[in-house]
């Protein structure tokens, strides 16, 4: 009798985690993105996902831009115009197409422990632009050795510093030496841009 229930307990348990696979979502990041520790830029980075990184989708704040996802070991909230989910064939943004995919709604408590970035832009900063496509790269390690012997000053700016985001015409960039990319260090991380879109095209960790 004991053995026969704890069979029955065994597969109650086995049909409860099949349910739970069955309801996660498999994504796709589109562009290297901050993984949050909250639904929003005042919260702390947990870390950065790199552009084709696979993550499993929770789901997202009903209203909301943010989504809870587990990606390279990290468990935060990122953007949902960054995330790609496979649906009938066809490859959709999550945050264009959250009812079609039927992405679960999901909510966030708010606690005391939770400490905001440092520095965070202010209310009144700029914003980076719309996030679009641009060519990986690879910069060689002279560009690397460049950027630290030449310190310049941040620029403050709202929104995620990933590749493909627009920065402002107001924003001056740094010229390297025999390099087609400039330089720029905003919100306290040096990124390259090409001057042509004003795309930033690598971001340094």
């Amino acid at each position: 009798m004991t053995f026969t229930r704890n069979l029955f307990l065994a597969g109650a348990v086995l049909a409860a985690s099949a349910g739970f696979a069955n309801a996660e979502m498999s994504a796709t990041a589109i562009n290297d993105l901050n993984v949050r520790s909250g639904p929003g830029p005042q919260y702390p980075s947990v870390g950065v996902a790199t552009r084709g990184s696979a993550a499993i989708l929770d789901g997202c704040i009903q209203g909301s831009r943010w989504c809870r996802v587990d990606v390279n070991g990290m468990r935060g909230w990122v953007y949902a115009e960054y995330l790609q989910v496979e649906h009938q064939g066809n490859a959709m943004i999550v945050e264009e197409n959250e009812a079609v995919l039927g992405v679960p709604s999901v909510t966030y408590e708010s606690t005391a422990t939770v400490v905001p970035a440092d520095p965070q832009p202010a209310p009144g900063d700029e914003l980076l632009g719309p996030v679009g496509s641009v060519e990986a790269i690879t910069p060689p390690e002279t560009v690397r050795t460049y950027i630290e012997t030449t310190p310049t000053q941040t620029v403050q700016l709202g929104g995620d510093v990933v590749v493909g985001a627009e920065v402002p015409d107001t924003v001056t960039f740094q010229e390297i030496p025999d390099y087609q990319y400039r330089y720029v260090r905003i919100n306290d991380r040096p990124v390259l841009v090409d001057p042509g879109t004003r795309r930033i095209v690598y971001v340094y960790q």
